[in-house]
C-alpha cells in the first residue's frame, strides 16, 4: 500500500460522508490538514518516479518489519540479555564431608580459608586495560602480571567459574588485600574451605588428601571446576563422590566495574549442600599406639642388627570378624597437611627425592617375599589336599640333599608333625609338602599356586584406598617367559618356604591371617564403616565383604590355628604368653638382597579361642621376626586387650 494511502482514503472517505447538520464545524480543522497534506502528497508523488516510489516504499516495509521482530518477536530475549549485564550468578562453595575414626572423632574436618580471585568474565574487554589490571594484581599479589594472565587464560574459559590468584591466605592478608583491590573490576576476597588432617603417624597414606582440579581430573569429573579441590589420594579419592558437596549458586546484580551490589532474591539461587561424612574402622588410638609400637622395633632393629639403614616398616590390625582395618602405619609417612595448603615446590621435590620413599604405603604396595609366615598357607594346602593330615609325622634331617644342590633347615628338629612344624618353622617339613620328601608326596607348584590364590595372594585385596600392587606368584610359565629357564624341584621348594621369586604384600597376609582365625573366611579388608548425611542419618552402611566363604574347611584351618599357638606357647614367640589374652602367631625371617639381608615378619590373631583381631608386622632388612617384629606386636595386643 502507497505510505500516502491512508491519507488518500481518508481525503476519499470525507468526500463520500454526509456530516450530520451541526458537525460541520468539528470537521473544519481536519479538512485542512488533509487539505494540506493532500497538496504535499500530490507534490511528492509528482515529483518520484514510479521506481524511486517502489524502492521507497520498499525500504519503509523492511524498516517497520525490523522494528516489529525486534520489539515484538525478540522482545523478551533482549530484555534477558540486557538483564544479563547486570545480573551474574556466582558459585557457592559446598564444605567437604568430614573423616572421623569409629569412635566419631575426626581425622580430617575443614577450616577457614581465604583466597584472593576474580571472574574473567566481569575483566575489561580491551586488552589494555586487562593489562593494567594484571599489573594491579601483581603488586598485590608477588606474581608477574604475565603469570597471571597465563592463569587467566588457562582457567577462565568457565562462566560461572573464579580464578584464584593466591590462596590460602591469612585472615590479616585477606582484609589488607580486600582493601587494596577494591576498585579493580572482578576481583575479590574468596571465602573458602581448606582440609585440616589430624597429625598422627601414618594416617597420611590413609586418609590421602585433596589438590586442586587438573586438566585431567575434568576428563572424570567435567562438572567440576577448575577452582574445586578433589581427592587426590587415599580415602579423600576413594570416596570423592560422597565427601564432596554440591555447590549452590546466587544471583548477584553488579555494577560497571563488576562489583557486587547486591545479593538478589530469586527462585534460581541454590544453597549449597556440604559433602557427607564419612566414618572409618580405624581407632585412633590403637593407631597412634601400633606407630609408636613400629617406631620402636625399627629402633631396636637397628641396634640389634647394627645397620643404621633401617628405617621402614609396616603394621596394621585388622577386625577378623568383618575385614575392618582397625589400624595401619607404614613407615616412613609424610603430612598431608603439607598438600592441603598447596605443598611448596621445595617441599614436594624433597619428599619424592627422599630415598625412603615417605609417599609410598607399603602396607598395600611393598611387595615382599614372606619367608616362614606363607607356611599357615602351605600347612592349609597340604592338609586340604591330603598330603598331609592332623597325625602325619616326618623324621626331618637337617638338610634334603638333590644332586649337587642341598636345601637345609635352621637347625635339625627330628621327628615332626604339622602344628609342631609350623611352631618351629621346620623348613624340611614344608619342603616336603611343596615338592615331596619321604612319605609325603608334595602338592607341586600348580596346586601351590592354586592355594595362594585362594588365600587372596597375587591379586589386589580390595581394599578400599588406591594404589594396590599385586605381589607376585611364579611358576614354570613364567620362569620360562621371564628368566628363560625351566621350573625346577628347588623352585618349588624355595617358595614353599617363602622365599625364591614368590613376592607378597603386608595386607594380602594380614586378611590370610585372618582367614585362619575366623575359620576359613576370605574377607576383603575395609576401611569404610559407614556413609553420614546431613541429618546424622546413615546413608549407606559397609558391612563385611566376603571374597571367598570357605577358602579351606573349619577343621583344616583349626589345625593351622593349633600350629600359631603352639608358636607362642612353645616356639620362636613366647613373650607373647604374658599378655592378658592368648595368642596364635607365625614368625618369619625372609632372605632378600642375595640372601645377605632379612626382612622381620609376624603375624598373629588373638583371643585364640575366639579370635577378634589378626595382627601383621613387617621392619625391612630388621634381622629375625622373633627378635625384632615380636615385640612390636606384643605392645599393639597388650595396648588393644587392656584398655
Amino acid at each position: 500500500m502507497d505510505i500516502f494511502g491512508n491519507f488518500g482514503a481518508l481525503r476519499g472517505d470525507r468526500k463520500k460522508r454526509k456530516i450530520p447538520q451541526g458537525e460541520e464545524n468539528d470537521f473544519s480543522y481536519s479538512d485542512a490538514v488533509i487539505s494540506g497534506i493532500t497538496k504535499i502528497e500530490d507534490r511528492a508523488i509528482s515529483s518520484l518516479t514510479l521506481p524511486a516510489r517502489t524502492l521507497l516504499i520498499m525500504f519503509f516495509i523492511v524498516l517497520l518489519a525490523k522494528v516489529f521482530f525486534l520489539q515484538v518477536v525478540e522482545g523478551k530475549n533482549h530484555q534477558k540479555l540486557a538483564e544479563g549485564n547486570r545480573i551474574r550468578p556466582r558459585v557457592l562453595e559446598a564444605p567437604r564431608g568430614l573423616i572421623s575414626d569409629k569412635d566419631g572423632v575426626w581425622l580430617a574436618r575443614n577450616k577457614a580459608d581465604f583466597a584472593l580471585s576474580f571472574y574473567p568474565s566481569d575483566l575489561p574487554k580491551a586488552k589494555a586495560d586487562r593489562a593494567e589490571i594484571f599489573k594491579k594484581l601483581a603488586d598485590v599479589s608477588g606474581l608477574a602480571p604475565e603469570e597471571i594472565q597465563k592463569i587467566a587464560e588457562e582457567k577462565g574459559n568457565y562462566f560461572l567459574d573464579s580464578v584464584i590468584i593466591k590462596d590460602h591466605l591469612s585472615h590479616d592478608e585477606a582484609l589488607l588485600l580486600e582493601e587494596r583491590t577494591a576498585d579493580l573490576p572482578g576481583v575479590f576476597i574468596a571465602h573458602r574451605v581448606s582440609r585440616e588432617y589430624v597429625s598422627l603417624p601414618g594416617i597420611s597414606h590413609i586418609l590421602g588428601y585433596t589438590g586442586s582440579v587438573s586438566g585431567a581430573d575434568l576428563k572424570d569429573h567435567p562438572n567440576y571446576f577448575l577452582s574445586d579441590w578433589i581427592g587426590k589420594a587415599g580415602i579423600e579419592k576413594e570416596y570423592e563422590q560422597y565427601l564432596r558437596g554440591v555447590h549452590g549458586v546466587e544471583q548477584v546484580e553488579v555494577d560497571s566495574r563488576g562489583n557486587v551490589v547486591r545479593v538478589l532474591v530469586k527462585e534460581g539461587n541454590m544453597e549449597p549442600k556440604p559433602g557427607n561424612d564419612v566414618s572409618l574402622y580405624l581407632d585412633r588410638g590403637l593407631q597412634s599406639k601400633v606407630a609408636l609400637s613400629l617406631q620402636d622395633g625399627i629402633k631396636k632393629a637397628k641396634e640389634i642388627t647394627g645397620k643404621e639403614d633401617i628405617n621402614s616398616g609396616v603394621a596394621a590390625v585388622m577386625d577378623v570378624r568383618n575385614g575392618g582395618i582397625l589400624a595401619m602405619v607404614s613407615l616412613p609417612d609424610y603430612d598431608n597437611n603439607l598438600f592441603a595448603t598447596r605443598i611448596s615446590n621445595d617441599d614436594y621435590q624433597r619428599l619424592i627425592n627422599d630415598p625412603s620413599q615417605p609417599l609410598f604405603n607399603r602396607a598395600i604396595k611393598g611387595e615382599y617375599p614372606p619367608g616362614s609366615i606363607v607356611k599357615i598357607v602351605m600347612a592349609a594346602a597340604g592338609l586340604s589336599e591330603g598330603v598331609i593330615n592332623e597325625g602325619t609325622s616326618l623324621d626331618t634331617p637337617p638338610a634334603i640333599q638333590i644332586g649337587d644342590y642341598s636345601f637345609p633347615d635352621w637347625k635339625d628338629h627330628g621327628l615332626t608333625d604339622v602344628e609342631r612344624a609350623i611352631a618351629e618353622s621346620n623348613n624340611i617339613f614344608f619342603y616336603a609338602i611343596g615338592g615331596g620328601y619321604d612319605k609325603i608326596r608334595g602338592i607341586g607348584i600348580a596346586k601351590i599356586k592354586e592355594y595362594w590364590q585362594k588365600f587372596g595372594l597375587g591379586k589386589t585385596t580390595g581394599i578400599d584406598i588406591p594404589g594396590e600392587e599385586n605381589g607376585l606368584l611364579p611358576d614354570g610359565e613364567w620362569k620360562q617367559k621371564v628368566k628363560n629357564e625351566p621350573w625346577y624341584l628347588g623352585d618349588t621348594y624355595h617358595v614353599s618356604i617363602g622365599q625364591g621369586d614368590l613376592l607378597v604384600t603386608p595386607i594380602q597376609m594380614l586378611r590370610a591371617t585372618a582367614a585362619i582365625a575366623n575359620g576359613g573366611k576370605l574377607l576383603n579388608p575395609r576401611f569404610i564403616k559407614t556413609i553420614i548425611g546431613l541429618d546424622g542419618e546413615v546413608v549407606k552402611e559397609f558391612g563385611p565383604s566376603v571374597e571367598n566363604e570357605a577358602v579351606v574347611s573349619s577343621q583344616v584351618a583349626s589345625t593351622v590355628a593349633r600350629g600359631m599357638r603352639m608358636t607362642v606357647t612353645e616356639g620362636s614367640a613366647r613373650s607373647l604368653n604374658s599378655l592378658p589374652v592368648a595368642v596364635a602367631g607365625k614368625t618369619g625371617t625372609a632372605q632378600f638382597f642375595n640372601n645377605e639381608k632379612t626382612h622381620a615378619w609376624f603375624e598373629a590373631f588373638a583371643p585364640y579361642d575366639d579370635p577378634e583381631i589378626a595382627v601383621i608386622v613387617l621392619i625391612e632388612g630388621g634381622g629375625g621376626g622373633n627378635e625384632t617384629a615380636v615385640p612390636v606386636a606384643k605392645d599393639i595386643l597388650d595396648y588393644y586387650f587392656s584398655r
